[in-house]
């Protein structure tokens, strides 16, 4: 099935489903009808995909849709991640240089936190009897120096097949710019080895300089391979069985998509697939409403993920760590906290109170959801607070018992010495302070004042802190979209094919070089031109992004560039280096206008572009009025008869002077005592922050 054809004379479906770690969202657009089902129920996490086919399931029935209907399946998941951290991974083995066996191991000499001195880098992925040397060496400007010895490449293989392991990872110095080493090992042990073990090389999947981020990043995949392959080979199978006409694409960390086939074999693209596609959709959102610079606030079940987008467009950022292991790949620059709805509220050895990062997750989930959960969490703090309802969630599919809640926060207060109520205040202070420190690391450690920003947002428990966590920071507006609750699985729908390449370049960057550095970009677009004609996108639909990474020579870090489409001339290298120098003074604050400037990374960035969804405006309604009142505490002001509305009864331009509680099938927003919510033309909330 085409996703680039027209499809406005045939019903086409295209589904998103986000896994989070409480629950399991999907987004169902009907293209050419302007119909879109939001759909929402408890995660599985012993096994992901039976909560996403019991999901389209029952989306499917209760809508009246038809599987084979579905013409794109897209799908954010945490599988690899969550493996990671519990370390129920494949079994890796390295192969590499003469020496270099410790090499992921020593790192960077640094220490996770420069002043605890009990804290250290977690053990390495790969024991040390499991990396193997090789003799062979290929020097920085090519010159084999020790040619590579097939006898210690056999050796390694015999020793690998007797303890059977997963995946071989071969890591050679220099192998970014020569992999031809790289290469040749990697066919000698897959005919040793045979198909039962996955071989791969760490320049075959980021060709990138900075060899111990490049091996950890190699490692990292060949970790998840066995984990990713297993899952992906279960989804397909029941998508299948449901009868879904088309093939399923995984969300990557970069906020694009992926075909299945490179799920399978560069599964660590996906590690941080949830929250971009969160902030894909929210940037959508945004911008239709006429919102540019906004920052994230995604709350779920388990983390809170934020981010900040400026004209609309999120921040890249090529290092990220995963378990705490560097990671080099192209990321949306998402700062995730462990300040959930199911995180848990403790007592620290000082006394003092604390949320998370432990969560109780789907299960045994918070105490309110009667599933054997004990500890006080964020949400049932929220229910004692008469924020959350006290009976139902999920438009009344799921109980809640008010008196569990009331129980786990009552037993944590009694060990404060405190109020219930006040306890679970404190509950809500301590999560949001979290939320705010978040977000302080990537405005206010960045240069950018949260005051300039909007607040946006979502998640299944971002509209019920949003407007304490914007007052903290002085932001005066908060956004909340229609369906805030399932918004990552509806930014999977907004979201393109996408796919990355990259060279290095260590040269200065000179006009007697153009001819060199041309040729590097001819390359690099060859290879983004085979990409479309494998992924079957169109000339109309295809789109390129030319970056260039840049420095002064003698820097250890370089700045990211944009590069203008078309050949590199000498004009172009002049006009880099002025922009270069520019762009340095904004970021540093000097500029060295006498130094050389040296060109370290090409980089091109290939999109499909796919078929995406409506944002409409909402028709025309009489002002809503409130479907009942409860009491609720806020945090000045004490209790308060709080008026109760149903957020599909709110139309366009409607005003509600605070306090009050919007209710809806996938979140509960709150607005206090002195704020102002409207609804605009696309459906958003739109919150006016008053001084509390």
């Amino acid at each position: 099935m085409n996703e680039h054809a027209d499809t406005s004379q045939r019903r086409e479906i295209h589904v998103g489903v986000d896994v989070g770690g409480t629950f399991t969202d999907l987004t169902i657009s009907v293209l050419g009808e302007s119909r879109q089902i939001q759909h929402k129920l408890p995660s599985t996490p012993d096994q992901p995909d039976r909560a996403i086919i019991d999901g389209i399931r029952q989306a499917l029935e209760l809508s009246g849709l038809d599987a084979g209907d579905i013409g794109r399946l897209a799908h954010g998941t945490t599988v690899g991640t969550n493996a990671l951290i519990q370390r129920k991974i494949g079994k890796v083995a390295i192969v590499t240089e003469d020496g270099f066996r410790d090499l992921i191991e020593i790192g960077r000499q640094t220490r996770p936190k420069v002043y605890d001195i009990h804290t250290d880098h977690p053990k390495p992925l790969v024991p040390r009897e499991l990396r193997l040397e090789v003799r062979g060496r290929v020097l920085a400007d090519g010159t084999v120096r020790v040619p590579l010895s097939e006898e210690d490449l056999l050796v390694a293989a015999e020793k690998l097949a007797k303890v059977e392991v997963d995946c071989v990872v071969v890591c050679f110095l220099n192998s970014y710019a020569y992999p031809d080493h790289e290469q040749a090992a990697v066919e000698i042990l897959k005919r040793r080895l045979g198909d039962r073990v996955h071989v791969l090389s760490s320049s075959g999947l980021h060709p990138e300089f900075r060899e111990y981020e490049r091996y950890s990043t190699a490692v990292l995949n060949g970790a998840l391979l066995t984990v990713m392959n297993d899952y992906l080979n279960r989804f397909t199978t029941e998508t299948a069985g449901l009868g879904v006409a088309g093939e399923p694409r995984i969300s990557q960390s970069s906020g694009g998509l992926m075909s299945i086939e490179m799920a399978r074999a560069e599964p660590i693209r996906a590690s941080l697939s949830g929250p971009a596609a969160g902030v894909t959709g929210a940037g959508k959102r945004a911008l239709a409403a006429g919102f540019g610079n906004v920052i994230t606030l995604d709350v779920g079940g388990t983390s809170a993920d934020v981010s900040l987008l400026a004209d609309g467009s999120a921040t890249e950022v090529m290092n990220r760590e995963l378990g705490g292991f560097p990671l080099r790949m192209p990321a949306l620059d998402v700062n995730a906290v462990g300040a959930g709805g199911g995180s848990i509220a403790w007592i620290d050895r000082d006394g003092l109170l604390k949320v998370g990062p432990q969560s109780a997750g789907a299960e045994p989930g918070p105490a309110c959801y009667d599933l054997g959960g004990q500890s006080a969490t964020v949400t049932d703090a929220n229910v004692v607070l008469g924020r959350l309802h006290g009976e139902t969630l999920l438009g009344g599919r799921m109980a809640i018992k008010k008196t569990l809640a009331e129980s786990a926060i009552g037993g944590l207060a009694d060990a404060l010495g405190m109020e219930a109520d006040e306890t679970a205040l404190g509950i809500i202070r301590v999560t949001c302070a979290v939320m705010v420190r978040a977000i302080r690391s990537i405005s206010v450690e960045r240069g950018h004042n949260p005051r300039d920003f909007s607040l946006f947002a979502f998640g299944g428990a971002g509209p019920l802190h949003a407007v304490e966590v914007a007052s903290q920071l002085d932001i005066t507006r908060v956004i909340i979209p229609p369906n805030p609750g399932v918004l990552c699985a509806e930014g999977l729908l907004h979201s393109d094919l996408r796919q990355d390449f990259v060279r290095t370049v260590l040269l200065p960057l000179e006009p007697q070089r153009v001819g060199l550095f041309e040729s590097v970009r001819l390359e690099l677009l060859k290879e983004a031109v085979a990409w479309f004609a494998e992924a079957g996108i169109e000339p109309p639909a295809q789109k390129l992004d030319w970056m260039l990474d840049l420095r002064y020579v003698g820097q250890n870090f370089e700045l990211a560039m944009p590069l203008p489409e078309g050949p590199i001339t000498e004009q172009t290298i002049s006009d880099l280096i002025s922009a270069f120098h520019g762009n340095h003074e904004i970021s540093y604050g000097f500029a060295s206008e006498t130094e050389r400037v040296e060109f370290v990374n090409f980089r091109v960035k290939a999109l499909g572009d796919l078929v995406k969804p409506e944002i409409s405006a909402l028709g025309p309604a009489a002002p809503a009025r409130p479907t009942g009142t409860r009491p609720v505490r806020f945090r000045n002001g004490g209790w308060f008869d709080t008026p109760i509305y149903e957020r599909n009864d709110l139309g366009p331009g409607q005003a509600i002077n605070g306090p009050a509680i919007i209710e809806q099938l996938d979140t509960t927003t709150i607005v206090r005592p002195t704020d102002v919510c409207r609804t605009d033309a696309f459906g958003n909330l739109i919150i006016t922050i008053g001084e509390d």
